[in-house]
């Protein structure tokens, strides 16, 4: 329980704190804010989900029913206090039905009061940190009563706003224009997209964060004792993003005896949006679990603070920035191997509509034969006329076999809204 004049003093506190914040447009779900059911924005700490929402609030009527629970004086906050919490809203702001409630997971039992709040017609916002536990909650309590909006850290795009970088359609065909744009995405590929590390490309805040995530959402919240494993599954994941893993491949380096224990590791990372696994495509959900998988990190920065890179890893840290592209553009996305590897499948209503080749350089003869062989029996398995190679730099048309395959620049793809329809 917390007192009155503490939770009030709290909601005074955060509301001129947020009052002063800046920030830049993140791209929008309009059925978030025009819906009636309740928005739910999860993401990887220090994203932007606070910002965001912040942005949200600007854009409706109503603002004022605002709480940050990550705030160490709501410790003791409890499912009890939220009808007090109520009550000091109505009496600071007078009554409004939209409430906006950050980092939401800290409560338990939060769901049900968020349920009752909905019920009585009122319009609720809220995020959090973890995918697991809002999963759960949300599906127990509020089926059929919320739409989930995921944020990532900033994409090309977002990152080019924060630098107050302007271009149209025509910078991605002039040479001026591409140039430009070419070496901010060379500043992309090397400072990532968390927001607050953009305005000070400090090190030691990347390490901060990547500590309070990992112990706080990972460790503790898991309640698990030995750090050291974790760590070097982490350290591990971060030297060889975009390659194949296996459970026991994982055991084995780490040095536990059961593969259980490494899926349960790699589930808390999942949860903390830390790390994501990519399953190999079967039609078998059964083959699927059981294959290896493709592991990528959530900011290209920080795996390059956590792990061990090379310029000969500059591929695998293109290919991790376009699956998170991927992410951010809501595709259901696997990869494909047999003889031949494709790095990403795009499933729609139980078809693959999509196949995309990730290389970072299609000028070595010995690439361009792997990358394009790949791409082509990939394309045939699947009955698809089209496919798309992603490189750093080049811009080709390949027709073979009445297939067609199109060459593109990473940075300009991710610049595209739908650069796969667009280009046709």
């Amino acid at each position: 329980m917390i007192e009155r004049e503490a939770l009030k003093t709290v909601i005074l506190d955060q509301r001129e704190y947020v009052q002063n914040i800046s920030f830049i447009h993140r791209l929008t779900d309009k059925s978030l804010i025009r819906g009636r059911e309740i928005a739910v924005i999860s993401g990887i700490r220090r994203c932007g989900k606070s910002t965001f929402l912040h942005e949200i609030r600007l854009k409706n009527a109503e603002s004022d029913y605002y709480i940050n629970f990550d705030d160490e004086r709501l410790i003791h906050f409890t499912v009890d206090d939220f009808q007090k919490l109520h009550e000091l809203f109505i009496e600071l702001f007078g009554k409004q039905s939209t409430f906006y409630f950050d980092e939401i997971q800290n409560i338990t039992g939060w769901e049900r009061f968020v349920r009752r709040l909905h019920e009585t017609g009122n319009k609720v916002y809220v995020t959090g940190s973890n995918a697991s536990m809002l999963s759960k909650e949300l599906g127990t309590h509020l089926t059929g009563r919320y739409i989930q909006y995921e944020l990532y850290p900033f994409s090309f795009k977002e990152f080019l706003k924060f630098n107050n970088v302007a271009y149209n359609n025509e910078d991605l065909l002039t040479t001026s224009g591409r140039s430009t744009l070419k070496r901010w995405f060379n500043e992309y590929f090397k400072w990532g997209g968390f927001p607050e590390y953009l305005k000070n490309k400090n090190r030691e805040y990347l390490k901060s964060l990547y500590e309070s995530i990992l112990y706080r959402d990972v460790l503790v919240r898991n309640k698990l004792s030995n750090e050291k494993e974790v760590l070097e599954i982490m350290y591990y994941l971060s030297s060889n993003m975009a390659r194949l893993i296996s459970y026991n491949r994982l055991k084995n380096i780490i040095g536990v005896k059961n593969p259980t224990t490494v899926k349960n590791y790699l589930d808390y990372l999942q949860n903390s949006y830390l790390v994501f696994l990519v399953n190999k495509f079967d039609h078998s959900l059964k083959k699927q679990l059981l294959n290896p998988k493709k592991a990528y990190l959530i900011d290209i920065a920080m795996a390059n603070e956590l792990g061990f890179h090379s310029t000969e890893d500059n591929g695998y840290l293109l290919e991790n920035l376009v699956y998170l592209e991927l992410l951010r553009r809501r595709k259901e996305v696997y990869y494909h191997k047999n003889k031949y590897e494709c790095d990403f499948l795009i499933r729609e209503k139980n078809r693959i509509v999509e196949a995309i080749q990730v290389t970072w350089d299609m000028d070595n003869s010995k690439t361009r034969e792997r990358e394009i062989n790949g791409l082509l029996k990939t394309m045939d398995l699947f009955n698809l006329e089209q496919g798309l190679i992603l490189s750093a730099h080049s811009t080709e048309d390949i027709e073979i076999k009445n297939k067609r395959i199109r060459v593109r620049p990473a940075w300009q793809w991710m610049l595209q809204v739908d650069p796969v329809k667009s280009d046709a």
